[in-house]
């Protein structure tokens, strides 16, 4: 395996990419959609089970019983009486958490949840003002001296644009379910205000919190309206050219660094700034890359991902280590206990990272997607589904706790919407090529050069590198399809119906080009041995230490598996064995790793799976001695 495309913490990841950009129409790499990509798997079913059956329903209590969201609503509307309650953008975690529920509709249908939508969006309908607007905050506050002289669009960091670009994902994504268009009218009125008040030859805008540019791209999609691309387009290039204003600037003298607004977005060379933030405006440059054919913004997106990755990012796929900004500080500080990583910025390097492999092609960037997925963005929700974290360090003392919800929702509201939508990573469609990018037992069907692909994998993947693949066009039919061989894999083997494959990578894949016809068999064996993962000499919170790692899962030792032992004073070295061990009780399900120190047996857990037992110390990075 070419070593050069090993992650080794902050790892090295090979830079070449032959670009396959878009003719300006979208991506020319299309995902095969999660609706129907039907998952039924020892990691993901239950991770999914736990979503429908708690993470979902603990959303909708928080929103409608627990806090002021819904009721926020219900007062705009005019239905009650009383003051607005919470925080500016609350709005926006209603508008995930439906957006989630939306999704979660469209895997499996459920009247009570189809009802809760309903009566939710014809609430938000009530509270739209006559001339498009929708924000609870600024409805409900305009009593208040401040906001008399300050009111709506007076302030870029008070996330109004924000707010309504989940509202137009929720409504496209609930359009979608099931092609009622009440909250996605709403969007669209709301989004047709902007656009009569902001633009080429009126006010300009750059807001505060990149996600309407997002919503944006995907109401073009579904509308055909040229005009919202248009937009999210002139948004992006707003930025860098002092247009930025609003109290924030009175008292945070780097506010626009933080918001990504200090050079125009096509100079950008280096991360900067919050985390979700920067995430979140990379995906929309990669949409605006894939949509208009204009490539203008490739060099900043292969710069700043080199940047992010190569030097801002920990071995979990998490990224964003400070706390005073919840993001950038300078490259290759990645302390441990004090790590900020956000659960929401690793949900956004998933999304960037994915439209950067549909833009380029390239296995990297599904490396990259699948190492945050399976340890940052899993690690931010419990695994019964009913607890968060929003911080996610890689070293507790045991005060790190996940909560039931944070005053600050955008967590669990984000995972709640990502979740149900995990599918539409595992596959996608070019024209006569389909490629696998995660292994996960599942079944498909999809369109590859005119002929409809039945694919039907079967796997144990991640505790099992053993992966078993069958193809059945109608007839028979040529194509290429592309497996992708990870990163972390330095040996495997391939057979086709039995017969050794020739092995030689592209970029990342295992590429197979022939006739294909019903019952055609691809097996692949990615060795998962454990190993100590070595950080980048520069991060100096981690020299002399290795993390454990076996296949895309990071490691970590927990104080409940290992009582009486100081974690701290483990001595690792490459003469650690390790065994697989079937965890029990809330661990059910899961691999967890024994090794002998000194005769004294040390058991380490997947590193997402931990904080759910009692509190105690946790460590990621460990002692290593060669």
């Amino acid at each position: 395996m070419d070593l050069t495309r090993r992650l080794f913490a902050i790892f090295w990841i090979s830079a070449c990419c032959c670009p396959l950009l878009s003719s300006g129409q979208g991506y020319v790499v299309q995902p095969v959609p999660f609706t129907s990509v039907k998952i039924n798997d020892v990691f993901w079913t239950p991770r999914l089970e736990s979503h429908v059956n708690t993470t979902l329903p603990v959303c909708i209590a928080q929103m409608r019983d627990s806090t002021s969201r819904i009721s926020n609503f219900e007062k705009a509307a005019g239905l009650k009486s009383g003051k607005f309650e919470g925080t500016f953008f609350d709005d926006s975690d209603v508008y995930k958490a439906m957006e989630g529920m939306a999704y979660s509709l469209q895997n499996r249908p459920d009247p009570e949840i189809e009802a809760i939508m309903d009566h939710w969006s014809d609430l938000i309908e009530k509270a739209q003002q006559p001339d498009g607007y929708i924000n609870t905050f600024f409805t409900l506050e305009r009593d208040k001296d401040y906001w008399e002289e300050n009111g709506r669009w007076s302030d870029i960091g008070r996330h109004e644009m924000y707010c309504g670009g989940h509202l137009i994902e929720a409504g496209v994504a609930y359009y979608q379910a099931t092609g009622k268009r009440k909250l996605l009218d709403v969007g669209i009125r709301f989004a047709d205000h902007w656009m009569e008040i902001f633009g080429p030859g009126k006010r300009h805008w750059v807001e505060g919190h990149q996600e309407p540019e997002l919503a944006l791209v995907k109401l073009y999609h579904v509308t055909g309206e040229e005009k919202y691309l248009r937009f999210a387009h002139w948004l992006l290039e707003e930025r860098g050219h002092g247009h930025e204003f609003g109290p924030m600037w009175e008292w945070n003298p780097n506010a626009n660094v933080d918001i990504q607004s200090d050079v125009p977005v096509k100079d950008i060379r280096d991360v900067k700034g919050h985390a979700v933030r920067a995430m979140y405006m990379y995906s929309a440059m990669a949409d605006i890359v894939a949509n208009t054919a204009d490539s203008t913004y490739m060099t900043a997106l292969h710069s700043v991902w080199d940047d992010v990755v190569l030097r801002n990012m920990y071995i979990t796929g998490a990224i964003g280590a400070s706390h005073t900004n919840e993001g950038f500080v300078e490259d290759f500080d990645l302390p441990n206990k004090t790590s900020y990583c956000e659960t929401c910025a690793s949900v956004g390097m998933v999304f960037w990272n994915h439209r950067m492999n549909l833009l380029l092609g390239d296995a990297k960037y599904a490396d990259v997607m699948e190492r945050s997925l399976y340890n940052a963005v899993l690690a931010g929700v419990s695994l019964a589904g009913d607890r968060f974290f929003y911080v996610n360090p890689l070293e507790s003392d045991g005060d790190r706790r996940r909560s039931r919800w944070h005053g600050t929702a955008c967590c669990p509201s984000n995972i709640s919407r990502f979740m149900p939508s995990v599918g539409k990573y595992v596959y996608t469609v070019r024209e006569n090529e389909l490629t696998v990018n995660l292994y996960t037992a599942s079944q498909t069907e999809a369109e590859v050069g005119g002929t409809v692909f039945s694919i039907v994998q079967q796997t144990q993947y991640p505790w099992d590198g053993k992966i078993k693949i069958q193809i059945s066009p109608e007839t028979p039919s040529n194509a290429s399809i592309r497996f992708r061989i990870p990163g972390w894999c330095r040996s495997y083997t391939a057979e086709l119906n039995g017969v050794p494959i020739e092995k030689g990578l592209d970029r990342g894949y295992l590429i197979l080009n022939r006739q294909w016809k019903k019952g055609d068999e691809i097996t692949l064996d990615l060795r998962m041995p454990v190993e100590a993962v070595a950080a980048d000499p520069r991060v100096k919170a981690n020299i002399g230490k290795r993390a454990l790692q076996r296949g895309p899962l990071v490691y970590a030792l927990e104080q409940v598996d290992n009582p009486g032992i100081d974690l701290e004073s483990l001595v690792f070295s490459p003469r650690n064995e390790y065994k697989l061990l079937d965890g029990t009780g809330v661990l059910s399900g899961i691999k967890k790793l024994q090794t002998r120190i000194e005769n004294t047996p040390v058991t380490l857990i997947p590193y997402y799976a931990w904080e759910n037992r009692e509190p105690g110390k946790m460590l990621v990075w460990v002692n290593y001695a060669e």
